[in-house]
């Protein structure tokens, strides 16, 4: 475990530079040293404004009327700004009961 006492994977990194860290989503894990793991889907700010764009030029969720939330707004997919993310909100209390009620947590089955 790191520092945090959670591991992180962060579907980005895998693709190096080649993301807006400030203008992009992605999809991230969190696992935690009692077994449980989050899957979450990230959206930045201005992400949100390139999703309403896009529906209004696809015509997708009624040309932009609506966006289906993702289960966390960050500022940037940077690592830093995720980790600093998640650990200030498992301060708060465990994921399922902080973030969105569609944010996915499982234990492992031994």
């Amino acid at each position: 475990m790191n520092k945090h006492e959670f591991t992180l994977w962060l579907e980005f990194e895998l693709f190096g530079d080649e993301y807006d860290v400030k203008n992009e989503f992605c999809n991230i894990h969190v696992g935690m040293p009692d077994g449980r793991h989050y899957g979450l889907n990230v959206w930045t700010y201005q992400y949100l404004q390139t999703a309403i764009a896009e529906g209004k030029k696809s015509g997708n969720n009624l040309n932009g009327l609506y966006q289906i939330p993702p289960d966390l707004f960050v500022e940037e997919l940077t690592r830093e700004c995720i980790e600093q993310t998640i650990a200030d909100l498992l301060k708060i209390g465990d994921l399922e009961k902080v973030l969105n009620p569609s944010v996915y947590s499982s234990m492992n089955q031994k």
